[in-house]
């Protein structure tokens, strides 16, 4: 069984250079051809875009370059054209950004500074000044800016900006064909994306370096850590048995059912991270007690409970805007460009239906597409209550093991809130709460470094490093922006521009978008251009909402790739899967997903409306 578990994950596997060959030679083919204007454009925009557009807003305000000005008056102008990248035009959000705020974006700042930049704004630019010079920035950034007025030094890093586009798009080719074909073990691929990056130029060795860990690489160790921690002191048999001992009949279908059930409305609440880490040592376990000497092993009962699992959690998030930073994005950008709110209860009252409907779907269509040969897991719950009757009462390690992960949990759960009110001088992360419970286990005596050592997937880590840094390039480039403008500007003659047409092509492009980087980047990287679009044809009506929720949805719909989520290689983690295991279920809930929320759109959406907004 474990040599089978091996070739699973494809660890054993040599180079297969019948292959690699392929997408080596397209990669190389990609950065030969040459640079398509549109791609100029784009790194024009995204090299020498904030330096123009900052010495604008200076120049409106005070009459000056942001070089010539008071560092009060640059802050005020740099903390302007930041938030105008993020689509937040109003001059109320730009009054509610702090000191933490403009330190996480890297904009040299002083309490002082702040102070002025701030009174200044607030006494001496209407809303509709601010409103107007945010507009006429942003077109400038878009629409105005010309190679040929830039200046030497500026048309060198505009030049320098179309080829880490294409760079980028190189990538996507590269790796998306090795992650779907296995050509070379995944975590070569995964240190591949940073060599790339490194030898092109695009990022420098140190910066690579600190890319490779970022919080979600943390919390994706300390999560498969803790998983190791529960399986050795057997805390994971006792969290099975309260699950399912009720259940009358423990067939594997009612099983899976109830990860649904469980997982999926609670994804939106909670880090869908955690709620994988949580149930992936539970799925192993069960499948690992229903093993017999006449079934000593069952691959396609295996996966089905894995990709149960990291489907419960990916169709979850939709449901609440807690359930992902895509959500939140959405709002805020329907907020900053139209000046529409949607409220908590309001974003669940029209998107938990797309949950509702979508848990009995994903769990027919897995329920369909896998055949195990064993059904009932009756004698895997006998096994494992037998198994529990001789641990006996809860020992020193479990309580230790269950005291230390609840308290990981309520770091997850508060570790921002208490951070934004000042309880937390320093904002920690879900990274770093993971990798302290695990030294905490540590520290308490519940596992020694060899336990992580020989039960944690270290491929699994870097190769979800590899898949953050290939999102941020993709994102920081201007390559998802380049992607996303280029499809749109393609399907507009054929009547895709506006309606039901339009909401279709930003969601099938948010979607292929989310399964090569982070739903956030997704959701921002279509979002902007597709509002704009819908403003223009359908200005004042419910089809601007009704388009940041959609995209935000869509943003959710990444069901096809190991790198797409960070359930999804979770599960990977247990060795069971390949990749190919997560495309034979997710195409087909792309499609239904897709169709799902256009009908919902349709149908329900349409039908209660939005406010008084006009329908469209």
């Amino acid at each position: 069984m474990s040599n089978s578990k091996k070739k699973a994950t494809g660890y054993d596997k040599f180079v297969n250079w019948r292959l690699l060959i392929i997408p080596v030679v397209l990669f190389f083919i990609i950065l030969a051809l040459p640079t398509p204007q549109g791609m100029k454009k784009v790194g024009m925009q995204y090299s020498v875009g904030p330096k123009v557009v900052t010495n604008y807003i200076s120049e409106q305000l005070f009459g000056a370059g942001s070089a010539a000005v008071e560092q009060w008056q640059a802050l005020t102008a740099r903390m302007m054209e930041q938030n105008m990248r993020m689509g937040a035009l109003s001059k109320k959000r730009f009054m509610s950004r702090n000191e933490k705020w403009v330190k996480k974006y890297k904009i040299p700042v002083d309490s002082a500074n702040l102070v002025k930049a701030r009174d200044y704004v607030d006494k001496n630019i209407s809303d509709e000044v601010f409103l107007n010079i945010m507009k006429s920035a942003y077109n400038l950034r878009t629409k105005n800016l010309n190679y040929s007025d830039l200046s030497q030094n500026d048309k060198k890093n505009a030049d320098g900006g179309a080829w880490k586009i294409k760079v980028a798009i190189a990538m996507v080719v590269f790796v998306v064909f090795c992650f779907m074909t296995e050509c070379m073990p995944l975590p070569g691929v995964a240190f591949c994306i940073g060599l790339i990056l490194v030898f092109s130029g695009v990022v420098t060795r140190s910066q690579v370096a600190g890319l490779y860990w970022s919080d979600a690489v943390w919390f994706i160790m300390g999560s498969l850590m803790f998983a190791a921690a529960f399986v050795k002191t057997g805390v994971d048999k006792r969290m099975c048995m309260l699950m399912f001992k009720k259940l009358a009949v423990p067939n594997v279908r009612w099983i899976t059912l109830i990860f649904f059930v469980v997982i999926s409305p609670l994804a939106a609440f909670i880090s869908d991270h955690a709620l994988a880490a949580m149930f992936l040592p539970i799925g192993m376990l069960l499948y690992q007690n229903s093993l017999t000497d006449e079934v000593p092993e069952d691959k396609e009962l295996a996966k089905m409970l894995m990709i149960s699992i990291a489907m419960a959690c990916n169709i979850g998030g939709p449901g609440a805007p807690s359930g992902g930073a895509r959500n939140v994005i959405m709002m805020t950008y329907l907020t900053d460009m139209f000046g529409m709110d949607i409220g908590y209860a309001q974003w669940i009252m029209y998107c938990m239906p797309f949950v509702i409907v979508m848990i009995p779907l994903t769990w027919i269509v897995c329920n369909m597409l896998f055949k195990p040969r064993i059904t009932s897991l009756a004698p895997a719950m006998r096994h494992l209550e037998s198994e529990i009757n001789k641990m006996g009462r809860w020992n020193r390690d479990q309580i230790w093991a269950m005291v230390i992960f609840l308290v990981m949990v309520f770091g997850w759960f508060t570790e921002k809130a208490f951070y934004n009110i000042g309880i937390y001088p320093i904002r920690l992360g879900i990274g770093v709460i993971a990798v302290a419970g695990a030294v905490a286990y540590l520290l308490a005596g519940v596992v020694n470094w060899r336990d992580y050592q020989e039960k944690v997937d270290w491929g699994v880590v870097w190769l979800y490093a590899g898949a953050i840094i290939f999102g941020r390039t993709l994102d920081q480039t201007g390559a998802a922006y380049w992607l996303a403008q280029s499809c749109i500007d393609m399907l507009a003659p054929l009547g895709m521009s506006e309606g039901l047409p339009l909401m279709l092509t930003s969601n099938g492009l948010t979607a292929v978008l989310t399964n090569l980087m982070a739903d956030g980047p997704a959701a921002a990287a279509v979002g902007p251009i597709t509002l704009n679009m819908a403003s223009i044809v359908h200005p004042g009506t419910t089809f601007l909402p009704f388009m940041a929720m959609s995209t935000a949805v869509a943003s959710s719909f990444a069901y096809c790739l190991i790198i797409g989520t960070p359930p999804n290689a979770i599960v990977y983690a247990s060795g069971y899967l390949e990749p190919k295991d997560y495309l034979r279920v997710g195409i087909p809930m792309w499609f239904v997903a897709n169709i799902l929320i256009i009908l919902l759109t349709a149908v329900y959406w349409s039908g209660i409306g939005f406010g008084s907004l006009p329908s469209f």
